[in-house]
């Protein structure tokens, strides 16, 4: 993924776009988490890999957060 920066004209853009990409990765986590609880026992090792692939997404999402946040302090 591509960091995104605030740009000088519009500063919270790029940190509300970025809260927003963290939000939908967030909530993807627990979609997916609850197709591995509700997957079938030959299908729960993809369930699980497409939920892992979704904290990963998620981990990903708020470090860019944190990068805005930090970016702006400075």
């Amino acid at each position: 993924m591509f960091a995104e920066r605030s740009s000088p004209l519009f500063p919270a853009y790029g940190r509300t776009r970025a809260i927003e990409q963290w939000r939908e990765a967030a909530q993807l986590v627990w979609t997916r988490w609850d197709a591995f609880q509700e997957a079938a026992p030959e299908a729960r090792q993809w369930t699980f890999a497409a939920y892992v692939a979704a904290l990963d997404a998620e981990s990903a999402a708020a470090a860019t957060v944190a990068n805005l946040a930090i970016a702006n302090a400075a």
